[in-house]
């Protein structure tokens, strides 16, 4: 009964503050508000611009981490023997995926900014979220295949498959629903995430040419190393600079809109998994 209650109370915190989100602000999106660029110091402004860059980050951030974490996870969970150099590893994940978002931040804008020398751009931000989304995407991806009956591991290499194919073919697409799960956790994690980009990304938003797509041209959408101002960074700046006459539904907007995008995202991702699981895997969908 108590569990039954909790969960009740949790589930109502949720609605109400999706209510209240969207109640404030879906009335002031509509398509100019999407694809309009900010305008400083003006009223109707849009989010076109900052839309962009937090797509666009959150695919390169994730074409980054993603085939690391599932390399550190398959090689955690079925190769590393039990020894203090793994249990030294498997402490220091724990402890940055823990890390506060500003701390990371700052590592970046000292490392990829300062030292590297990117500046603020896109790439300076993709690096810092890779630091920040590897441990707890890489934890996600262990556990995931954790989970998978030892049988299965058994019997591929019953097979004469080697331990490689085995994971590769038949292990890592068991898990795949589960490492799905921790790929939508870790995507709204970087879609959402402010502090980090703030020291790296840059709070700019420039003006694109979105008929060049070369990524070595200056005005390309796809050029890594120009300054983007995401969605989230968007909305703690319009707030704490106060710079538009209406900011308030500014901010109400954007919020809304920063919501749904994470749900569209996360249903998206939960339908594509299970396409690629019964495909990898032969299963007739039910």
């Amino acid at each position: 009964m108590m569990i039954h209650f909790i969960t009740l109370v949790v589930v109502l915190i949720l609605a109400l503050l999706l209510i209240d989100i969207f109640s404030r602000g879906l009335p002031y999106v509509n398509w100019h508000f999407l694809t309009g660029a900010s305008k400083p110091f003006q009223a109707g402004g849009g989010i076109g611009m900052q839309l962009f860059n937090s797509f666009y980050l959150l695919i390169l951030t994730m074409i980054i981490s993603f085939p690391i974490a599932l390399g550190a996870a398959i090689y955690l969970n079925q190769y590393a023997k039990q020894n203090w150099v793994t249990s030294v590893l498997r402490t220091s994940i724990e402890i940055l995926s823990s890390l506060p978002s500003v701390v990371v931040g700052l590592f970046g804008f000292l490392l990829f900014v300062i030292q590297f020398g990117y500046g603020f751009s896109i790439i300076s931000g993709a690096l810092t979220l890779t630091v920040f989304n590897l441990p707890l995407l890489t934890r996600s991806i262990e556990d995931s295949l954790a989970g998978v009956d030892k049988a299965q591991l058994q019997g591929g290499l019953g097979l004469g498959l080697s331990k490689f194919e085995t994971i590769i073919h038949i292990v890592v697409p068991a898990a795949l629903p589960n490492i799905i799960s921790g790929v939508i956790l870790s995507a709204g994690r970087i879609f959402g995430e402010a502090a980090a980009l703030i020291y790296t990304a840059g709070q700019s938003a420039p003006q694109l040419d979105f008929t060049d797509w070369n990524p070595f041209n200056a005005a390309s959408p796809l050029n890594p190393m120009r300054p983007a101002e995401t969605l989230a960074v968007h909305i703690w700046k319009i707030n704490s600079e106060g710079i538009m006459p209406d900011v308030t539904q500014q901010s109400a907007g954007a919020a809304a809109v920063l919501l749904l995008a994470i749900l569209l995202f996360n249903f998206l991702a939960r339908f594509i998994g299970r396409r690629l699981f019964m495909k990898m895997t032969s299963a007739k969908a039910k």
